[in-house]
């Protein structure tokens, strides 16, 4: 297995911009390539700082796809789907966070980088029945702001931008949170809006 993931990511670096997105869409269903999109987006910007969008947009649509095949399969298979592919604590544990912060159980983890669990949350969410409009703005929100974030960390670093990552690793998520949370607000707030009689 890990001589395919090996043949996979080297595959991602030769095409470039669709490898980004086939290393996301993989990343966030079956397989797991943990920071190789984040490592791709700021060594891609550096050699092409012009297609910085490009490069960023690539992996978080290759991740909100991904996503949304595992939440699909588990809000068809409920929670009988999730505890056959997750031990029953952390399945049960999962499913309570979901239940108690919803929209933001599954926004946060699409930010932050490796240890935080992702998918756990992704299957959560389809198991426990969140909608499919919610659930992708929250995805499309977290792994936006987690690879434009990157790039633009990549334009302004350039090779120390790894670095810089590594070294403020606490500070730039709490930075990244906070851009979730305001945007998930303005999002809760539009959709009130927009349900009020006219």
């Amino acid at each position: 297995m890990s001589r395919f993931l090996r043949w996979v990511q080297q595959l991602a670096v030769a095409l470039g911009a669709p490898g980004l997105f086939l290393i996301g869409l993989l990343d966030s269903s079956f397989l797991s390539f943990p920071e190789v999109a984040d490592v791709l987006i700021i060594v891609l910007v550096m050699e092409h700082p012009d297609r910085v969008l490009l490069y960023a947009a690539m992996p978080t649509c290759g991740s909100v796809l991904g996503s949304y095949v595992l939440y699909w399969l588990a809000r068809r298979g409920g929670e009988g789907f999730l505890n056959k592919r997750v031990n029953a604590k952390y399945a049960a544990r999962a499913i309570g966070v979901f239940d108690k912060y919803g929209f933001w159980a599954v926004a946060i983890p699409s930010i932050l980088p490796p240890p935080m669990p992702f998918k756990i949350f992704v299957l959560a969410a389809g198991a426990a029945g969140m909608r499919p409009g919610p659930f992708l703005v929250a995805i499309t929100a977290g792994r936006g702001i987690r690879y434009f974030g990157e790039a633009a960390l990549a334009l302004w670093f350039g090779r120390r931008a790894l670095d810089f990552m590594n070294d403020h690793v606490l500070g730039i998520s709490v930075v990244l949170i906070g851009a979730a949370v305001a945007l998930g607000a303005a999002w809760m707030l539009w959709s009130k809006r927009s349900r009020r009689p006219r």
